[in-house]
């Protein structure tokens, strides 16, 4: 890797020192929210949305001085990534405090938690979620292939699957994804997008299981992405698909069983030959 010059570090300390401002009034708002819900949680879901969208605003900032990094010293700014990804992480906690983080749980467990953001209009909490999907995605493309960050970002799209499924008012389903529906589109590809990532998310807590922990709550976590999906089936009608996940997730489980079987085979087999 060339030396960076000391007239490139200043060309570039040069350039970010504005958005390291508006990084740093940013957080300064964010206390202030943070600091009045303390005082007063009257609309609190509405105020952690806000809060939300803040995190995703300031991790764009922090993407923005990477790609900057890249352009002018032709090294990513590890510090900044790492930055981005934990106000993405804190995105996601807000939204999780708002709706929850319940994986696959009858919806009466948090459908009152949806109450609190009844008031807030279709399109501006779709495009929050969309907000949240280009963050990660960028995220993921700025830190590069073989990232030691691969797992965290199958967590990090897990838990937004699981936000995206828990803002659905699975009572109003059906009537929300009628053609008759003024917000009929908006309803339609939030199904269709949070059914895609439920799946993403099991076959990346299976593939970490295979490929990484060989931890059974890993299974388990991908086994419960595709119950919560089967869920969903079952409620929209879709006989089909939830019989063809019924059967993959006894697979799944079988499979599950039988390493642990084996694990705990070999574990005896080990003990004996000590």
């Amino acid at each position: 890797m060339a030396k960076v010059s000391a007239e490139a570090k200043r060309n570039y300390f040069d350039k970010i020192k504005a958005y390291k401002a508006e990084v740093e009034k940013m957080q300064s708002q964010e206390k202030a929210m943070l600091t009045e819900l303390q005082k007063d949680d009257t609309g609190k879901a509405v105020q952690r949305l806000k809060l939300a969208d803040e995190s995703l605003n300031i991790l764009s900032y922090y993407l923005f001085m990477n790609e900057l990094s890249v352009a002018i010293l032709g090294i990513k700014n590890e510090a900044y990534l790492n930055d981005a990804r934990k106000a993405c992480y804190k995105a996601l906690i807000y939204l999780e405090e708002i709706v929850s983080n319940h994986i696959d749980v009858p919806f009466s467990d948090y459908e009152d938690r949806l109450l609190e953001i009844k008031s807030i209009p279709v399109n501006e909490k779709w495009d929050l979620i969309r907000k949240l999907g280009f963050s990660i995605q960028s995220i993921e493309e700025s830190y590069g292939e073989n990232t030691k960050w691969r797992w965290s970002f199958v967590e990090l799209e897990a838990r937004m699957a699981t936000v995206m499924k828990n803002m659905i008012n699975l009572k109003r389903i059906v009537t929300d994804t009628d053609p008759r529906n003024d917000n009929y589109q908006i309803h339609t590809e939030h199904v269709r997008l949070a059914k895609e990532l439920m799946q993403i998310a099991a076959d990346g807590y299976r593939q970490k299981y295979e490929l990484s922990t060989h931890r059974q709550d890993d299974f388990k976590i991908a086994i419960s992405y595709l119950s919560s999906l089967r869920r969903l089936h079952i409620i929209l009608g879709e006989s089909e698909q939830s019989d063809a996940l019924k059967k993959k997730i006894e697979i799944w489980k079988t499979k599950m069983e039988t390493d642990s079987k084996n694990r705990e085979k070999k574990e005896k087999q080990a003990r004996r030959l000590r």
